[in-house]
């Protein structure tokens, strides 16, 4: 199993999608508990729901499931939001807080640096790469990470999660115009819910690509799990209906993205020369 596959297009659009695979090393997966072997905290579909909908955009795809390693938390295993529960590097509780290894059989740190060489690192590398050739080509590169969770886990966060859940950092990781393109098109999709920077506000992934100075902007998405599953539980079946009609919505999101790309790209070579006199 490869550990990341790539869908080269030549859209300023990059989408990451770092939690829809569901691989498992057979060593791995033989140490899991009931819990684990289930996969709940998968993304599901994700892959499916944005494949097609810009058609030159590149997407960068993790095959690995996130048990192995989360490809969305800092490779030095800092924690994203301090005093928060949350998962770590290479977890060992599910997104409830119950362990997903039978007692005993949780990675050790050795472990944890070589599923980290394995895995976390080909899928940035990756990444990576893309976002540099994207930039080389149009001046700019948009990345927009790809995501999706229950909509209700008490463990993470209270109530109930709206259905569009940006997060640029609190703007930090992206142009304004960026910002404010996907917040108000999330805000006015109708029969949604959405948030800006509320409790998702991008994981590593954005805030470490995010340099919007250097011309790499970043932003997250992170979609509650009922816009598109038929139930949020086991099967965690795709449902048609639901997709399509979100779908045009993300499709005008993406869109929008790759329409305003040639203006931010000049707007960050003139802002490039100026800090260059």
């Amino acid at each position: 199993m490869q550990p990341v596959e790539i869908f080269r297009g030549d859209s300023p659009v990059v989408l990451g999608v770092p939690h829809s695979g569901t691989f498992v090393p057979a060593e791995i997966e033989a140490r899991l508990n009931a819990i684990g072997r289930k996969l709940a905290d998968t993304d599901w579909h994700v892959d499916r729901l944005y494949s097609g909908l810009l058609p030159g955009a590149t997407m960068v795809r993790a095959n690995f499931h996130r048990y192995v390693i989360d490809a969305n938390r800092d490779p030095e295993g800092v924690s994203l939001y301090p005093g928060q529960n949350t998962t770590t590097l290479c977890p060992t509780t599910d997104f409830d807080g119950r362990p997903i290894y039978l007692e005993g059989k949780e990675p050790a740190e050795a472990e944890i640096k070589e599923r980290r060489l394995a895995w976390h690192a080909p899928y940035h590398s990756a990444l990576k790469a893309e976002l540099e050739r994207v930039k080389a080509r149009h001046g700019i590169a948009i990345l927009y990470d790809c995501h999706s969770i229950r909509s209700v886990v008490p463990f993470l966060f209270e109530g109930t999660l709206p259905d569009f859940n940006t997060g640029t950092n609190n703007g930090k990781t992206c142009a304004p115009e960026i910002e404010a393109m996907v917040s108000d098109r999330t805000k006015t999709a109708e029969g949604y819910t959405s948030v800006l920077n509320g409790r998702f506000k991008g994981g590593w992934t954005t805030r470490h690509y995010g340099r919007p100075g250097e011309g790499f902007h970043a932003i997250q998405m992170e979609l509650a799990q009922k816009t598109h599953l038929a139930t949020e539980d086991t099967p965690f079946a795709y449902d048609t209906a639901k997709a399509e009609k979100l779908r045009l919505h993300l499709k005008d999101i993406l869109t929008a993205l790759e329409t305003l790309a040639p203006s931010l790209a000049e707007q960050d070579k003139k802002l490039q020369g100026a800090n260059n006199d």
